[in-house]
């Protein structure tokens, strides 16, 4: 069973729909061991879906996936991205410095693209303090402070194009949609193609796992307010096949969207219920909450996911004060919910 979960993760070129192909990179950490580039026969030329991490060797597998389908690097046209995160944009970038591609990406991404290249201090660590976790804050402000210098800016560059709501944007065999969906990130979108009934669906919508939210360097105010937004948007749209950046390709995305929609319904009643036994900071109700799908303590947790815990901690309370069911105070520089 478990080795069948992980069968997405094989290297290749693996057609999914008539000129279309799911082409895995690898990623450097151990839990995504993958993300998924489609490449889309457009001509005589390719049109990819997300570019993957620029990193060694990724290069070397993509020019081996496409060589698999007669096709090489310089034939790529254009990366259509899906959002800013560096496995899905950074290797786009490193194509296009090589044989020219070009690059686009939805426009609600233009702010964090100007933070990474800007900021001068991780904006997380005021942002645990405020959630009551200042032992973490302290770990993340020490660990920002040894990074020198700053971040590689090599493959941060502005795309060729910013990518509204609501393009269309025409291909030889077929008409992608752009879609915005803010919640995973302020400027996610996805590629919505009506006539094949697929969906491009990035980090929105993924088939067993629950997207992190709003994970970016500048935060909009209630990212998961923003993501239940966006998925109940899917649920407009014709059902499809979803085409996630993570996982197999699977064959409803109504059906995924309405679990992921279930998941935070249940995550909300639970965060209120943790507040409701006396948690009153973000950081209380995390140790009260379960993490992953292994139902694991925060404390087992490292201290790049323990974050992740508190800002989904934070903006499910958010969510719960804008509906009313909870209250936010600010008291000595930390918020408390009751």
């Amino acid at each position: 069973m478990e080795a069948d979960r992980h069968a997405w993760e094989r290297p290749g070129a693996h057609e999914e729909a008539p000129g279309i192909y799911r082409i895995p990179l690898p990623l450097p950490g151990d839990h995504l061991k993958a993300v998924n580039v489609y490449a889309i026969e457009d001509g005589e030329q390719l049109v990819l879906i997300d570019g993957g991490w620029a990193m060694a060797n990724v290069d070397d597998l993509l020019t081996s996936a496409l060589a698999s389908i007669g096709r090489e690097l310089r034939d790529i046209r254009e990366f259509l991205v899906t959002h800013i995160h560096r496995d899905h944009f950074t290797q786009a970038i490193a194509v296009r410095k090589k044989v020219g591609s070009r690059v686009s990406l939805g426009e609600g991404e233009k702010v964090s693209l100007d933070a990474i290249r800007t900021i001068t201090s991780h904006p997380d660590v005021a942002a645990l303090a405020l959630a009551g976790a200042a032992d973490l804050s302290s770990q993340l402000d020490t660990w920002a402070s040894g990074l020198g210098d700053g971040p590689d800016l090599t493959y941060w560059e502005d795309p060729d194009r910013w990518l509204p709501d609501g393009l269309d944007i025409p291909l030889t065999t077929r008409t992608l949609r752009v879609i915005a969906t803010p919640g995973h990130t302020r400027g996610h979108v996805v590629y919505h193609d009506p006539d094949a009934n697929v969906l491009f669906a990035g980090d929105h919508v993924l088939p067993h796992i629950t997207p992190s939210i709003g994970v970016e360097l500048v935060r909009p105010p209630s990212p998961l307010r923003d993501y239940l937004g966006s998925l109940q948007l899917m649920q407009t749209l014709p059902e499809a096949r979803l085409l996630p950046a993570h996982g197999p390709v699977t064959g409803s995305l109504h059906d995924r969207v309405n679990e992921l929609l279930a998941h935070h319904e249940e995550r909300l009643t639970a965060t209120h219920d943790a507040v409701r036994q006396g948690a009153s900071t973000g950081f209380e109700v995390a140790h009260i909450l379960r993490w992953t799908r292994r139902l694991k303590y925060f404390d087992d947790l490292d201290m790049f996911n323990q974050i992740i815990a508190i800002h989904e901690t934070m903006a499910h309370l958010e969510v719960l004060v804008e509906r009313g069911e909870l209250h936010r105070a600010t008291v000595d520089g930390v918020v408390h919910f009751s």
